[in-house]
C-alpha cells in the first residue's frame, strides 16, 4: 500500500486533545486530510465529513498546511510556526499557535503529519474574558497577578501559571501531572472538595478562607474560585482554579485584632512540634506559664498564641516589659495609683493588671523585676488582689499570668536575685523555646515564610533565593535567632532588585566564614558561667571606653539602651 494513502491511527490522541480544548488534524503525504477532532471543527467552522480526503490547502484558508515536518523528518521532528490569525464563518477572529509533528507506523516509517491548533480565545474567556491582542495565551496567564491552575477530571494538574509558582513555591515541572492534593491539605481538604464538586456538577464555587500548602509545607491563606472546564461538545473535561494569596490581609487583620494562631509560628523541628502539642493542651486552662528562651526566639509571639487559643481570647492581653520601665515607675505602672499618692497624682489611675482584668497579662523580662515588687506580684498570683500605690483598699482582678525571660531564673534564685517562692509560682508550666541554631531543620521553611511575609507587607514582588545564598544562611549560627534572620532577609530584599537573592545581597558579616562557623557569645540567655563572665567583661570594657556614656556604649555593643541598662543591673555594673 502506498504510504500516501495510509490510514493514520490517531483517534485516541485526537480525543485526548479534545479534552484539553486543543484543535488537531492529520494529513498524509499527499496533504489529504485524514482526520480532524471536534475542537478543530468548531474552530474552523467545518465538519469532518466535509473535509476528509480533501487537500488541506483548499480547506484551511489562512492556515498554511505545507507541513514542513513531512520534509524534515527525524532531523527536526517537531516544528512550531508563528502565530496566525484566522476568521471563521461568523467572522470571529482567532489567534492560533500551530505545532506540527510527524506520524510513524509500526515499522517507524513516516506516514503523515499531526498538526495542533492551539486557540487562545476559549480559555482566555474562562479567565475573565481577557482581550490580549496578539499576545499568546501562555504569556498572558503567566503575567496575571493571580494564581491559576487547571486539572483534568481525575484531579491531576495540567496547567500551573507563574503566579501559582510564586505563591506555592512549586516549579510547575514539580506539579504538572500530579494530584492537586499536593497543594492542598490532603485528599480531604475543604478546597479540594469544592474543586471536585465543581467538576462533578458544573457549578462554580468560591472559597473565601481557603488554605494551600507550599513546597516547604507551610500553610498559607488564599481566596479561591473554582469552576468546571468544558470542551467544545459541552462535556466537562476538568476544572480551573484562580486564587489570591491572603498573607497580607491576614497580617493586617492580626494587627487589628491582635490575635495569633499556630500559623504565625513556623516549625517542623520535633522540639517545636512538641511545644505546639503542649501549648494546645495548656492554652485551654488558666495555668500560669513561664516561657524561657534566648532573645529573638519568639517568646512574645508564643504568649500571643496561647492567649488567642484560650477562653480569654475575647478579653485584652496586656504586655509589660519589666526591663523597659524605670524601677521607680514600675509599681505604679503595674498596679496603678490612688489620687494623692504622690505629687502630681491628681486622679486615680488604673494599672496594667486592671487593664488585663478578665484577660491575660504578659510579663516580659520577668527576671528584671525588682525584689520589692516581686513580693507584691506573689500576692497577686496567690490572692488575685493588690493595693494600688497610695491606696488602702485592695482591688481584685481575674487575670492569667504568662511570664517570659531570657535569663536562667533558677540561677538567679541561687544568687538570691529572684525570690524562690515567686519562681515556683510562675513555674507552674514551663516552656523553653530553642535557639535557632538548635532547630536548623526549620531554617529553609522559616526563610521562605519570612520572605513571603515581608514581600506581602511591602506589597513587593515575590523574590526567590539562590542556592549559594541559601547555603550561607544555612551555615550561620544566628546569635540573634529568628529576629536576626528577619533582619538579614529584610536587608537582602531592600538591596535585591532581581528575581533571586544572591550572596552579594546579604549583609557583609555573613561572608566571613570564620564568624559563620564560630559560635558567637551572645548578650542573651547564658547557661554557662563562662559566658556570663565574658559578657560582664565585655560590658565593663565598653562602658569604660566611652566613659560610662550608655548611649554610645549601647551603640558600640549593637544593643539598645534599655537592654544595656538591664545587663548593667544584672552584672551590678555602675560607675
Amino acid at each position: 500500500m502506498d504510504k500516501s494513502d495510509a490510514n493514520i491511527p490517531c483517534g485516541q490522541w485526537l480525543e485526548l486533545l479534545d479534552e484539553l480544548s486543543i484543535g488537531a488534524f492529520t494529513v498524509n503525504f499527499n496533504r489529504r486530510i485524514t482526520s480532524m477532532n471536534y475542537t478543530a471543527q468548531a474552530l474552523m467552522g467545518l465538519k469532518e465529513n466535509e473535509v476528509i480526503g480533501n487537500d488541506c490547502r483548499e480547506i484551511f484558508t489562512g492556515v498554511p498546511c505545507m507541513v514542513q515536518c513531512l520534509l524534515r523528518g527525524d532531523d527536526d521532528p517537531t516544528t512550531e510556526e508563528p502565530d496566525v490569525e484566522i476568521f471563521n464563518d461568523a467572522e470571529t477572529k482567532h489567534l492560533l499557535t500551530r505545532l506540527a509533528t510527524p506520524i510513524y507506523d509500526r515499522q517507524q516509517q513516516m506516514i503523515g503529519c499531526l498538526t495542533i491548533l492551539q486557540d487562545h480565545t476559549p480559555i482566555a474567556d474562562l479567565v475573565n474574558r481577557i482581550h490580549y491582542g496578539e499576545r499568546s495565551f501562555k504569556i498572558i496567564l503567566d503575567n496575571l497577578d493571580v494564581g491559576i491552575f487547571a486539572v483534568n477530571r481525575g484531579g491531576y494538574i495540567t496547567f500551573f501559571n507563574h503566579q501559582a509558582e510564586k505563591i506555592s513555591g512549586f516549579d510547575r515541572r514539580q506539579v504538572l501531572g500530579k494530584s492537586c492534593s499536593t497543594i492542598f491539605e490532603g485528599e480531604g481538604a475543604h478546597d479540594l472538595c469544592l474543586l471536585k464538586e465543581s467538576i462533578a456538577d458544573g457549578s462554580s464555587r468560591q472559597s473565601r478562607q481557603g488554605k494551600m500548602i507550599t513546597k516547604d509545607g507551610e500553610t498559607i491563606p488564599v481566596r479561591a474560585n473554582y469552576l468546571a472546564l468544558r470542551n467544545e461538545k459541552g462535556a466537562i473535561v476538568g476544572g480551573l482554579a484562580t486564587f489570591h494569596d491572603l498573607t497580607l490581609v491576614r497580617q493586617l487583620n492580626r494587627a487589628i485584632s491582635a490575635k495569633y494562631t499556630f500559623h504565625d509560628m513556623i516549625g517542623k523541628d520535633p522540639g517545636m512540634q512538641k511545644i505546639f502539642e503542649m501549648v494546645n493542651v495548656v492554652a485551654a486552662t488558666d495555668a500560669t506559664i513561664l516561657i524561657e528562651g534566648a532573645t529573638g526566639t519568639g517568646k512574645d509571639l508564643l504568649a500571643g498564641i496561647i492567649h488567642s487559643a484560650s477562653r480569654r481570647a475575647d478579653k485584652p492581653m496586656v504586655k509589660v516589659n519589666c526591663s523597659a520601665i524605670p524601677d521607680n515607675l514600675l509599681e505604679s505602672e503595674m498596679f496603678g495609683y490612688a489620687k494623692g499618692a504622690f505629687t502630681g497624682a491628681d486622679r486615680d489611675k488604673p494599672g496594667r493588671f486592671n487593664e488585663a482584668d478578665g484577660g491575660t497579662i504578659f510579663l516580659d523580662e520577668i527576671g528584671e523585676l525588682p525584689l520589692a515588687l516581686q513580693a507584691k506580684l506573689l500576692r497577686v498570683i496567690e490572692d488575685r488582689e493588690f493595693y494600688p500605690l497610695g491606696s488602702r483598699r485592695t482591688e481584685k482582678v481575674d487575670v492569667r499570668i504568662i511570664s517570659a525571660t531570657n535569663r536562667n531564673l533558677e540561677r538567679l534564685v541561687a544568687k538570691r536575685q529572684f525570690r524562690e517562692d515567686l519562681y515556683y509560682r510562675l513555674n507552674v508550666f514551663r516552656i523553653e523555646l530553642p535557639a535557632l541554631k538548635e532547630r536548623r531543620v526549620d531554617l529553609p521553611l522559616l526563610i521562605h515564610h519570612i520572605l513571603r511575609r515581608i514581600s506581602a507587607a511591602r506589597d513587593d514582588r515575590r523574590v526567590g533565593i539562590s542556592e549559594a545564598a541559601m547555603e550561607i544562611l544555612l551555615n550561620y549560627n544566628y546569635p540573634g535567632n529568628v529576629r536576626e534572620l528577619e533582619n538579614i532577609l529584610e536587608h537582602a530584599l531592600i538591596i535585591c532588585r532581581e528575581d533571586f537573592i544572591e550572596p552579594r545581597h546579604l549583609p557583609a558579616y555573613l561572608h566571613k566564614k570564620k564568624a559563620a562557623r564560630k559560635a558567637v557569645p551572645t548578650l542573651g540567655m547564658a547557661d554557662d558561667a563562662s559566658l556570663d563572665v565574658h559578657e560582664r567583661e565585655r560590658l565593663l570594657k565598653t562602658l569604660q571606653q566611652f566613659n560610662w556614656h550608655r548611649k554610645k556604649a549601647a551603640a558600640a555593643l549593637g544593643i539598645d539602651r534599655t537592654t544595656l541598662w538591664r545587663k548593667m543591673k544584672k552584672h551590678d555594673l555602675f560607675p
